[in-house]
């Protein structure tokens, strides 16, 4: 079965990074390019130190993260047209090219984290931290055999017993953790009850109590920032809006996603008030993704992509995907200009789209770079 979120789916400077000020504007086209070719270059960056020490990521979650965990022989991540932007050849990422990890890294002005699956058994390659996501994986098991959000952090906390010279308390003070997780969970549900939504309110509890649960063994671990991504705006992904024809976001679906969020920032709250600070943090994806989308009234705006519901990606026919070949035949087409869209296939961002989300999301993760303690 294909993994994907939604199954059914060195140190450089803050300038460095981004050359203005704030978000990029709509139109800027060549300060995206900029934006790309900077992140490229950090990326390929060997060494660096924020002005706090030694900054780590540490990743957990699902495909909107994930950077290269699943086995190449079973993912679409690992099959072109997958990395078709970036870095010209599939790299396990589920997007043409960069992800949102690969983004946040270059903000911290550190290469992405080494994927979990790829790490040579040493501490030595993780010098930027690790990726322990998996795409397709939820806060509990779904219908991918990978490792869900609690075998995530057990593989994190093995690093502290093999290794506690380099992993521990002390050294983690400097650390950040990112998380992406829950829409895999939800779509798991939601097959198994066919698409009965009677107890999903329970079903939403029972998500956050875990979630909140795995949180804290992140925070017990050391690690002194988290950040939590709310749940995207799951009515405009094209996966639902291929029902009008890519024109208009589905209303019911980004109502679940805003019941989900706000029970998210609750939790969120409610952890901060009881350990005392400010060690957990929402990345509000939802609002990102309506915002580099310009959706008013369940319609896009005007932003930089052409037709911004509608994947670059996609098969040739309603049973085929993106990536899938039938012999030495390609089932899927891709669009003239990756570079104009949003969504890269039914569920995931393009890397320009994940761009635009990023950008979105810069005025908040600007506190992060100086509230490392």
């Amino acid at each position: 079965m294909k993994p994907s979120r939604f199954q059914t789916q060195q140190v450089v400077s803050e300038p460095t990074v981004q050359k203005s000020n704030g978000l990029v504007k709509r139109g800027s086209r060549q300060d995206q390019v900029d934006m790309i070719e900077e992140v490229d270059v950090v990326l390929k960056r060997q060494h660096g130190k924020h002005k706090h020490g030694d900054v780590k990521l540490f990743v957990f979650g699902d495909s909107y993260v994930d950077t290269g965990n699943w086995p190449k022989s079973t993912s679409s991540s690992w099959k072109e047209p997958y990395g078709f932007t970036y870095p010209g050849f599939p790299s396990g990422r589920f997007s043409d090219g960069l992800v949102l990890t690969d983004f946040i890294a270059s903000f911290l002005g550190i290469r992405s984290p080494q994927p979990y699956t790829n790490r040579k058994g040493s501490s030595q390659s993780d010098n930027y931290g690790v990726n322990f996501a998996y795409g397709g994986t939820g806060v509990f098991n779904t219908f991918v055999n990978q490792p869900n959000m609690t075998t995530q952090i057990n593989y994190f906390q093995q690093l502290f017993e093999d290794e506690e010279q380099v992993y521990n308390k002390e050294n983690m003070s400097s650390s950040i953790a990112l998380v992406s997780v829950a829409g895999n969970d939800y779509a798991t549900f939601l097959t198994k009850n066919n698409n009965n939504m009677e107890d999903l309110g329970n079903f939403t509890k029972s998500i956050l109590s875990e979630l909140e649960l795995n949180l804290r063994r992140i925070h017990g671990l050391g690690v002194s920032k988290i950040g939590i991504t709310t749940m995207e705006p799951l009515g405009c992904l094209p996966k639902m809006t291929i029902a009008s024809s890519y024109e208009n976001c589905s209303e019911s679906a980004n109502s679940f996603s805003i019941f989900h969020n706000q029970m998210l920032h609750q939790t969120i709250e409610k952890l901060n008030n009881q350990t005392g600070g400010q060690s957990f943090f929402i990345l509000d994806l939802y609002s990102a993704f309506m915002s580099a989308l310009d959706i008013q009234q369940n319609h896009p705006g005007n932003s930089n992509f052409e037709n911004p519901f509608k994947p670059c990606c996609m098969g040739t026919s309603s049973k085929y995907s993106c990536g899938d070949q039938s012999g030495l035949q390609k089932k899927y087409v891709i669009c003239k200009n990756p570079e104009l869209s949003f969504f890269w296939d039914v569920i995931h961002p393009s890397q320009q789209g994940w761009f635009a989300v990023f950008s979105a999301l810069k005025p908040s993760l600007s506190s992060l770079l100086y509230t490392i303690a």
